[in-house]
């Protein structure tokens, strides 16, 4: 059995842990909270989006845009998101099997420290790793998005395809793989953006004019909805990494008061245990002496 001095070691040194994963946990609730809030907050610019798109979707040949036109896939390209710090449970871990699965030529651009590591060990063909911090701003994903997208458009990649945590709730995040481009045929992709959005509504295209003509604004807005996209990907990928980093710090937290009782109800069996033993020795002294 372990000495007292030992057992209430332990006692300190858990505690201190447990103090560390509380602090941690509040940490990641407040973050994921800040998150969710952030990706909520793009759904009336992909409202907005809809509606534009719905109004072209009849005057455009959808034909002539490169992003809406169908190629034979010999390069895929993977933009995979992970974090930069660990400690967030199996998140990454599931991300990294999905990267596994892939036997087809791909090329892959990281976002994150963790993924960017993970491909370089397994000897992937790296293009580029990024990194984007906890507030996520547009411009850092904009950069990111416009070198894949130069990519795409040069033919050295023949898809955009983004593998991240998709937010199902606190509990629950699935590793998904998005495709992003091509993009399927307007009215499909103009009802994908409502089912976003969250609407349903009709727009009548009689109320909007295009300047100087339809496919130039097409020209123009389709980019604008990869970088929304991607973007609204990357929100969804931060409040994942948060939630899961809560969960693992609340039962990191939870087995360390745990443990914390063990040791405790353990150092209180010893310490009686060295009383009794000394009652005793004090009375076998005693009736020695007699």
């Amino acid at each position: 059995m372990a000495s007292l001095r030992d057992i209430r070691r332990r006692i300190k040194s858990v505690k201190n842990t447990r103090q560390i994963t509380k602090a941690m946990e509040l940490v990641a609730a407040s973050k994921m909270k800040k998150a969710q809030q952030a990706a909520l907050a793009g759904r009336p610019y992909a409202q907005l989006m809809a509606d534009m798109l719905a109004s072209l979707a009849g005057r455009v040949d959808e034909s002539q845009h490169a992003f809406l036109v169908k190629r034979e896939v010999k390069t895929r390209g993977i933009l995979l998101v992970t974090t930069d710090k660990g400690l967030c449970g199996p998140l990454n871990g599931n991300l990294f099997k999905l990267v596994t699965e892939i036997k087809t030529p791909a090329k892959y651009v990281a976002i994150g420290r963790k993924g960017a590591q993970f491909l370089a060990r397994t000897h992937r063909d790296v293009v580029a790793d990024f990194s984007v911090s906890d507030r996520v701003p547009f411009a850092d994903v904009k950069t990111v998005v416009e070198f894949m997208i130069k990519m795409y458009l040069e033919g050295t990649i023949d898809t955009l395809e983004v593998i991240y945590p998709y937010y199902r709730n606190t509990l629950v995040q699935e590793a998904t793989v998005r495709p992003v481009l091509p993009l399927t045929s307007l009215k499909d992709f103009v009802a994908h953006l409502r089912s976003e959005a969250g609407v349903s509504r009709q727009v009548d295209d009689r109320d909007m004019l295009f300047e100087p003509d339809a496919a130039s604004v097409l020209d123009a807005l389709l980019p604008f909805y990869v970088n929304r996209c991607v973007y609204q990907l990357i929100l969804n990928a931060k409040a994942s990494e948060h939630s899961s980093r809560m969960v693992a710090m609340k039962t990191a937290k939870d087995n360390a008061t745990k443990l914390i009782g063990e040791l405790s109800l353990e150092y209180n069996k010893a310490r009686q245990a060295g009383i009794t033993q000394e009652i005793l020795e004090i009375s076998a002294a005693s009736f020695s002496s007699q």
